[in-house]
């Protein structure tokens, strides 16, 4: 994993996303998932290009029962962006890199 990725799990999840403050893109995904390890090197290039501006984090959906049902992922990879403590940015499969810029760009623009 990148050294500026940090790695979630349902117990620290509160303190580290919604009490951060930075942004915080949360990748959901698993082993298992071919579209996860397509969007895994542009998350983390995203997370080297962010540096300092967002944070980033993974969670493995199939070792965290608890935080993926509370925030409705039900098809993986799903890129959530917290602002504040709140969802404002969604995104769901695997989508060009420019489109978690335009994203993360929002986010940064608000």
């Amino acid at each position: 994993m990148a050294v500026n990725i940090d790695e979630l799990n349902d117990i620290g999840f509160d303190e580290l996303v919604l009490k951060s403050k930075l942004p915080f893109l949360v990748d959901f995904w698993a082993e298992w998932c071919g579209p996860c390890r397509i969007i895994d090197p542009i998350v983390k290039e995203l997370s080297n290009e962010y540096n300092g501006k967002i944070k980033f984090g993974k969670m493995n959906v199939d070792e965290n029962p608890i935080i993926p049902p509370k925030y409705g992922i039900r098809s993986i990879p799903s890129l959530l962006i917290f602002n504040n403590g709140n969802v404002v940015e969604q995104i769901v499969g695997a989508v060009p890199k420019e489109n978690i810029q335009l994203a993360l760009d929002r986010v940064l623009d608000q």
